[in-house]
């Protein structure tokens, strides 16, 4: 295939590749090569993705794989628990599986997720690749071996940093996306622009309509620029001890909104990130760190987008702010009982602060601002 766009993750003995391209999943074991080769499989989908995407995926490794079984899980953010996982494992167990096994996660962030964790605790590590089929996953989650399961006091407490040993980006599979769903994923693109490349957000400015509706240029470029922004972080910063937290932009609140919602389908992660660095950039402003002029551009290009920009346009972010910090105080983003919260000077200049005072974060979330 020549259409590859290929980008290393330089993680020395843990680094893989990212390929983007068109139909990937269709000709799966042939550019997975080696990583597949007359060894078994163990394919983890949800619902919706594998009922549009796992034949063609099962039937190009069953040309390449010694063995390859498929086990597919309920889509959406409730399956990303303990229970779900502990199913996963044991369904994994009962086909009887060494080390020498692949696992392979077809689908979103949560599919993601949980099956890449799933590897890391299987006999203490097995491969695992990350096929991702939502925008979200292709420009965010499925880089950077972040893996894990939420908890019932919040998202992603348990899990571990476990590196693929390739991502395959196919774009085709945007296609198949709702409109929602890719919106959500836009999100997380837009994120780059704000918390490092001013020219990339004006870029999107530009072309994000491009992107949404599926321009191959467009949304090509769009990808390629989302995955080289966080391989240059996770490169520098592997395990979230410096300056990767500023991937989390807009997720401090997020994930508060998303607690608030119970993780019932009411409310996407992408949906919950926009508002959340909203209020992120909204609270800078009321600190006097970012220009009023910075938080309405940004306000601007998320109601083109028809992504909410503000706590108050979501049901779940609508809870009182006394509320809403209380999720916050449980997230994992909570550093020697601060939290840390990732504050802009305007678009494409994020930073992590620690020393944010409540009083200010209340009266945003509480819309005085």
């Amino acid at each position: 295939m020549d259409d590859i766009t290929s980008l290393r993750v330089g993680l020395g003995p843990r680094a893989y590749d990212i390929k983007i391209g068109n139909n990937l999943i269709a000709n799966a074991g042939e550019v997975l090569g080696d990583i597949v080769a007359e060894r078994q499989i163990v394919i983890v989908s949800d619902s919706n993705v594998a009922a549009i995407h796992l034949d063609a995926l099962a039937s190009s490794l069953d040309r390449t794989a010694r063995r390859c079984d498929q086990i597919i899980v309920p889509a959406g953010e409730a399956s990303k628990n303990m229970q779900v996982l502990a199913g996963l494992l044991n369904d994994i167990l009962e086909i009887g599986v060494d080390r020498g096994l692949v696992i392979i996660a077809m689908g979103g962030g949560v599919i993601g997720d949980l099956a890449g964790f799933a590897a890391a605790s299987l006999m203490r590590g097995v491969d695992f690749v990350q096929v991702p089929t939502s925008l979200l996953a292709q420009v965010d989650s499925s880089v950077g071996g972040k893996t894990g399961v939420n908890a019932p006091r919040g998202k992603n407490l348990i899990g571990a940093f476990y590196q693929p040993q390739m991502v395959l980006a196919d774009t085709a599979a945007l296609a198949t996306l709702p409109p929602r769903e890719l919106r959500a994923g836009y999100a997380e693109v837009v994120k780059y622009g704000l918390l490092g490349d001013s020219g990339f957000f004006a870029w999107l400015e530009e072309n994000g309509k491009a992107v949404l509706e599926l321009e191959p240029q467009a949304v090509n470029y769009a990808i390629m620029t989302s995955c080289a922004a966080k391989a240059r972080i996770v490169e520098a910063d592997e395990r979230e001890v410096g300056q990767r937290a500023l991937l989390n932009l807009g997720h401090t609140f997020a994930h508060a909104f998303e607690a608030e919602a119970n993780y019932d389908g009411r409310l996407l992660h992408g949906e919950a990130v926009a508002a959340g660095m909203g209020v992120a950039f909204a609270l800078s402003v009321r600190m006097g760190l970012c220009d009023q002029g910075d938080l309405n551009r940004l306000r601007a290009h998320m109601k083109l987008q028809q992504l909410p920009a503000d706590n108050k346009e979501l049901a779940a972010g609508n809870a009182a702010a006394e509320t809403l910090l209380a999720h916050m105080q449980h997230d994992k983003k909570v550093l020697d009982g601060k939290m840390r919260f990732i504050l802009v000077k305007g678009i494409g200049k994020a930073f992590v602060a620690s020393d944010v005072p409540l009083d200010d974060v209340r009266a945003t979330l509480e819309g005085l601002h």
